[in-house]
């Protein structure tokens, strides 16, 4: 085995790799997420059922639907001016191996796809374009993105897609382009071009739903909903992500652009290519404006949620200083009330041998010491705004 191979089939085995060894009488289970993490187990299926669609075109027209990828690489090398397309959905290693000898792919864009979750990116080995895309789709039910991969192998008479998530449909952009020979005539750049396009074309829904769940957040932060601020945070990560899928594809178009001279593009194709190099500018200009609107809701909210906490410390002051009143007031009548019964608890006593108790004038004496006692309390705590 060479020393590339060796190395494609080490980086397989590292934590974060999907490639495993398939057995044959699995079946492919269905997905529930694009994303292609450790995380997310997916159980394994069958060399067979990884080839999702394979076909050797000539001007245009299907002429041949193999049966094996043998099959193809038997018959491509003796049909000059006819394109392979082949499509795979999360291949085995032994798979992309053998199409890596086959036509000749670079070790590094081998390893790239066994490995898989990579950033977007165009890289050019020779006459081959490696292309890795970061698909999107909106999810209404759960209100969150959830984002695919997928590479494609561009060579002069062939094209190789390794599809790591359900999304886009690729076989509705192979059916799109056998319903117009004269675009899929133009060879394995029109391919490119269509799964750009489907690509791109995908990231409209998401930005409605992006730009639906923004509005939601504004009249929750001004409706002080207490649970926004996770939600705005959780919101702000997934533009994020959006953002890496959608800003490297500037750089894509930008480096296809560059090429059209040198490489001999097509002028239609060109047209076309812009249209999706523009149609992606607005994309990653509409997700740049989510996240700078994202950060100024949450600069919003943390005012908002401070303005409120700042309300309800005034409340509580408010409410402490009445109850400080309150409690002055009841501890003011309570020495008054308190000053009477004293007295009068002393000469209640009923002892034989007290001052002034046969005293004719003890009983006024008496009145006219609780009156003067209370009265002077009363104008003490009057005059310190007790009362």
């Amino acid at each position: 085995m060479s020393d590339w191979r060796v190395r494609a089939v080490r980086a397989s085995k590292r934590p974060f790799s999907r490639s495993v060894v398939r057995p044959v009488d699995d079946q492919p289970a269905p997905e529930h997420s694009m994303d292609p993490r450790p995380d997310q187990p997916v159980e394994p299926v069958t060399l067979e059922r990884s080839v999702v669609d394979a076909a050797v075109y000539r001007d245009g027209l299907r002429i041949e639907a193999p049966t094996d990828l043998a099959d193809i690489y038997r018959r491509l090398p003796d049909r000059p001016g006819t394109m392979a397309w082949i499509g795979l959905f999360r291949p085995a290693e032994a798979q992309l191996l053998e199409a890596a000898d086959r036509f000749d792919l670079h070790e590094l864009a081998v390893e790239d796809a066994i490995v898989a979750h990579q950033r977007p990116k165009l890289e050019r080995y020779g006459d081959t374009l490696f292309v890795v895309l970061r698909a999107a789709r909106y999810l209404d039910e759960a209100e969150e993105v959830d984002f695919g991969e997928i590479h494609l192998f561009v060579g002069p008479d062939f094209v190789l897609t390794v599809r790591h998530s359900q999304a886009p449909d690729l076989s509705a952009v192979r059916r799109r382009l056998e319903g117009d020979p004269e675009l899929l005539a133009l060879g394995p750049e029109a391919v490119l071009y269509a799964v750009l396009d489907a690509v791109v074309d995908g990231y409209a829904p998401v930005i409605a739903g992006l730009q639906h769940d923004i509005d939601e957040i504004e009249t929750e932060v001004f409706g002080g909903d207490p649970q926004v601020s996770r939600r705005i945070y959780e919101l702000s990560r997934e533009v994020i992500e959006f953002q890496r899928a959608t800003r490297p594809l500037l750089e894509i178009m930008k480096s296809l652009e560059a090429g059209f001279g040198k490489y001999g593009t097509d002028e239609e194709l060109q047209r076309y290519l812009r249209d999706v190099a523009d149609h992606a500018t607005y994309a990653a200009e509409r997700v740049d404006g989510f996240r700078q609107m994202l950060q100024n809701i949450l600069t919003v909210n943390a005012t908002l949620v401070s303005q409120r906490q700042n309300e309800e410390m005034k409340q509580l002051a408010e409410a402490g200083h009445a109850q400080n009143d309150e409690i002055k007031k009841i501890s003011s009548w309570a020495a008054i009330l308190f000053a009477p019964t004293l007295i009068g608890t002393v000469y209640g006593m009923n002892f034989e041998k007290m001052p002034e108790l046969r005293w004719a004038f003890g009983y006024p004496f008496a009145i006219g010491l609780m009156a003067l006692v209370c009265t002077g309390l009363y104008l003490v705590f009057k005059k310190r705004d007790w009362l």
